[in-house]
């Protein structure tokens, strides 16, 4: 989350109209992430994060706020997008796709309890079963080929080191299919700051617009590599042991998942490092933006690469 185009006050208060949310009360920017523009919205009848779509087209929209009302509805602790007064959940605001969506109690932890690993295990599993009524498709686009073409356009802007490792990388995990496991609806980004809680009660599940169809086991894997991993780049073994029996307590996980466990954590490290190192090295404009260090997510990779993971 950041903000790239600006939104005044009487912009909002108009935009608001569509909607039976009330009187603006206030809006405020928010500075974390790093793909879309985000503010939080008071008005009358509650709290509200707008989202306007920097890189996304409308078209592809549909998909996630209805994955969205899909999960909301079955139970999951996910956040319902408003609709206008026609009923529409997507309209546009200075010329950007725009959401309204309700704001859910709860924070994000930085420092997560074992408890807290266990409710996000559970409730990935349970994501995943829920999702695997819901109709849409969508395309992983940061998939193997983004991933290809991303470390090849890096390679003539970073030093000789890096540029081995991306080479390596990318060839090792042209051995890896992940078509070839289970398949279904994943949220491909639940890091610590997508995940609110009260206490060690998880109260919501948000930012769901890197949703995609994938391979389930690489939603784990990209779970575990924020939850599980200490800043050096190793596991804390007793949180990745909560998350993992958590999750398999809703989903098991067959052979082939088993079999295919470390090349898709370092296929999952591998994604976060691209992306971040990209942003690093071409970043983006805009009023609040918050760039990643890629580094840490280097050191997990080089961890994978380096070590078998805990059990599973």
């Amino acid at each position: 989350m950041s903000v790239f185009t600006k939104v005044s006050h009487a912009e909002l208060q108009q935009f608001l109209k569509q909607f039976p949310v009330g009187e603006l009360i206030g809006l405020q920017g928010i500075g974390e992430g790093v793909e879309n523009t985000n503010y939080f919205v008071d008005t009358h009848d509650g709290r509200w994060v707008l989202t306007l779509f920097e890189r996304l087209n409308y078209a592809d929209l549909p998909f996630f706020l209805g994955l969205m009302d899909h999960i909301a509805s079955r139970g999951l602790p996910g956040a319902m997008p408003a609709r206008t007064h026609a009923g529409e959940n997507l309209t546009t605001l200075n010329g950007k796709p725009a959401a309204l969506v309700r704001r859910l109690v709860g924070q994000s932890v930085l420092f997560p309890t074992l408890e807290q690993c266990v409710q996000v295990g559970r409730a990935l599993g349970d994501l995943h079963v829920a999702t695997a009524s819901y109709q849409g498709h969508c395309q992983n686009d940061r998939g193997p080929a983004w991933r290809e073409q991303t470390g090849r356009g890096l390679l003539a802007h970073v030093d000789a080191t890096t540029r081995a490792l991306i080479e390596d990388e990318l060839a090792a995990q042209a051995r890896l299919d992940l078509a070839a496991l289970p398949q279904g609806v994943i949220h491909a980004d639940l890091f610590r700051d997508n995940v609110l809680f009260v206490e060690d009660r998880l109260t919501g599940l948000i930012d769901f617009y890197y949703a995609c169809n994938d391979a389930l086991l690489y939603d784990l894997a990209i779970t575990l590599n924020d939850w599980c991993m200490e800043p050096e780049g190793v596991p804390n073994v007793a949180r990745w042991n909560a998350l993992t029996t958590a999750y398999c307590s809703r989903r098991g996980l067959g052979d082939a998942e088993i079999a295919a466990w470390p090349l898709v954590l370092r296929a999952a490290a591998l994604r976060f490092w691209l992306s971040r190192l990209w942003d690093w090295t071409f970043p983006r404009e805009g009023d609040v933006v918050h760039v990643k260090d890629p580094n840490a997510y280097r050191r997990i990779l080089e961890h994978h690469r380096e070590h078998a993971p805990p059990a599973l």
